[in-house]
C-alpha cells in the first residue's frame, strides 16, 4: 500500500482549464514507434518545404542518424532563413533553492542535504546589477519550487526590481494558476519557462515521489495558463535522458506546435537540457543521450519549428555549444551559476548550494567573443519595452 497522492489528481488551489493540448501530445507520443520509421521516410522528410508531424517523427528516429549531415545543413538554411546571424545571449539568476518537491534527479530535491539560501529583495538587486554591469539586458529567474519560501509576492518584487535593469524578463519557477501568472505579468515577466522533464505519466510519476510537481496534468497545462495570463511567450523542454528522449523530444515539440497553433501571438522557445550530475549524486547523467542525438534532436526541432528560439544552456560543454549555434540554435546563456548568490558574493561560503553542474563556465564576455569570432552576431536584447511610454 501506499499514501501517495494520485500523480493525475489536481491538488486544492490547482486550477483546471478546459484544454485538450494534453490529450492530443499523450495520444500522439503514446502511438509514435520510432522504429516504424525508413530511410525513405526520411528522405522524403528532407525533400519538403514545409515537414508533417510525420516528417518530424521520422527526423528523430534511428533511421535519420545516417543523414545527420544532411538534417544539419538544412537545418543551417532554415535557422539564418528565419533569424540570419542573430544569437541572443542571456543569463539565469537563481534566487532560492528551498523546495518541497521530492524529485530524485534534481539537486534541490527536499531530502537532498544542501546549503539551503533564499536572497533577500537587496541582495537580488546586488545580483542584478552585478549581472547587468556585464552587458546582458534579458535575465531568467528561478527559484526552487517552494510557494512557502518562494512566494508569488516574492518573485513579483524580484520581477519589479528586474525591469530596472533587464529589457527581458522570464520566469522558471513552480506552475500558476492563471491569475497568477497575470500579477507577475503585472510585475514586469512577460516570458515563462517550464520543464515538463518527461511526458511519459508512469515515468513521470516513479519520479516525482512527492510535493505539488507531482501533479502531471498541472504541469503540462502550464504554458497555456501563463498564455492565458497575458504572457507573451513560453518554453518547453524535457530533461532528456530521463525517459526515452526520442520520444520525449516528439512530445516537446508537439507540444509547442500545438500551443503555436492555439495561441498564434505566442513567441515559443524550446530548451534541450540533458541530465546532469548533481550534488551528492554524481552518477546522474544523460545515458543513451550523445552529443550526436542531442544534434539530431535539435535539427529536428529546428525544421519542425522554424520560427522557434531553441536554446542550449551551459549544462553542455564549450564546444558543443559554439558549434550548434552555427546549425541550429538561436539562444545561449552565459556567464551562469546555478547556485545562490554567486554573482555578487565573493565568499562561497555565503552561498546557497546549487540545482545541477554546469559544463561551460565562460564568462558573458568570454561567449559574446566567441559567437562574434564565428561570423554569427551576439545579441543583448532584441525586445523593446514599451510600458513607459512617456517620452515618446
Amino acid at each position: 500500500m501506499t499514501n501517495r497522492s494520485d500523480h493525475m489528481k489536481y491538488m486544492k488551489g490547482m486550477e483546471k482549464i478546459e484544454s485538450d493540448v494534453m490529450d492530443k501530445v499523450i495520444y500522439e507520443m503514446n502511438g509514435y514507434n520510432y522504429y516504424n520509421f525508413s530511410e525513405d521516410d526520411v528522405k522524403e522528410a528532407l525533400s519538403k518545404e514545409y515537414i508533417s508531424i510525420k516528417d518530424f517523427q521520422s527526423l528523430l528516429s534511428p533511421a535519420a542518424t545516417p543523414y545527420l549531415e544532411d538534417i544539419a545543413r538544412k537545418a543551417q538554411i532554415e535557422t539564418r532563413n528565419h533569424f540570419g546571424t542573430s544569437i541572443s545571449m542571456f543569463t539565469p539568476l537563481y534566487i532560492a533553492n528551498y523546495c518541497e518537491n521530492y524529485c530524485i534527479y534534481c539537486g534541490f530535491n527536499i531530502h537532498n542535504k544542501i546549503k539551503r539560501l533564499k536572497l533577500d529583495l537587496d541582495s537580488i538587486e546586488k545580483e542584478m546589477i552585478a549581472i547587468s554591469e556585464t552587458g546582458l539586458e534579458e535575465i531568467l529567474i528561478l527559484t526552487g519550487e517552494s510557494r512557502k519560501n518562494s512566494n508569488l509576492e516574492y518573485i513579483g518584487n524580484a520581477c519589479k526590481i528586474a525591469t530596472k535593469y533587464f529589457n527581458v524578463v522570464g520566469v522558471e519557477i513552480y506552475p500558476l494558476n492563471t491569475d497568477e501568472y497575470s500579477y507577475l505579468n503585472s510585475c514586469g515577466a512577460d516570458f515563462v519557462t517550464v520543464f515538463q522533464e518527461t511526458y511519459n505519466s508512469d515515468k513521470y510519476e516513479k519520479l516525482h515521489l512527492a510535493g505539488h510537481k507531482r501533479i502531471f496534468p498541472y504541469r503540462i497545462n502550464a504554458q497555456e495558463r501563463a498564455l492565458r495570463g497575458g504572457m507573451r511567450g513560453v518554453g518547453f523542454a524535457a530533461l532528456l535522458g530521463l525517459d526515452d528522449f526520442r520520444k520525449d523530444a516528439f512530445a516537446t515539440g508537439y507540444h509547442a506546435y500545438l500551443i503555436q497553433k492555439k495561441y498564434p501571438h505566442a513567441e515559443i522557445s524550446i530548451s534541450c537540457p540533458r541530465l546532469r550530475p548533481i550534488i551528492n549524486n554524481d552518477k546522474i547523467n544523460p545515458k543513451d543521450v550523445h552529443e550526436r542525438e542531442l544534434l539530431q534532436v535539435i535539427c529536428a526541432y529546428r525544421l519542425f519549428l522554424p520560427f522557434s528560439n531553441i536554446t542550449v544552456s551551459t549544462r553542455e560543454n564549450a564546444n558543443f555549444r559554439d558549434n550548434i549555434i552555427k546549425i541550429a540554435a538561436t539562444k545561449v546563456s552565459a556567464g551562469v551559476s546555478t547556485g545562490i548568490g554567486a554573482h555578487s558574493m565573493e565568499n562561497d561560503d555565503c552561498t546557497g548550494d546549487e540545482q545541477f553542474e554546469i559544463s561551460d563556465s565562460r564568462t558573458v564576455k568570454e561567449v559574446f567573443e566567441s559567437i562574434k569570432s564565428s561570423g554569427l552576431q551576439p545579441v543583448m536584447s532584441d525586445y523593446i519595452n514599451l510600458t513607459d511610454t512617456t517620452n515618446l
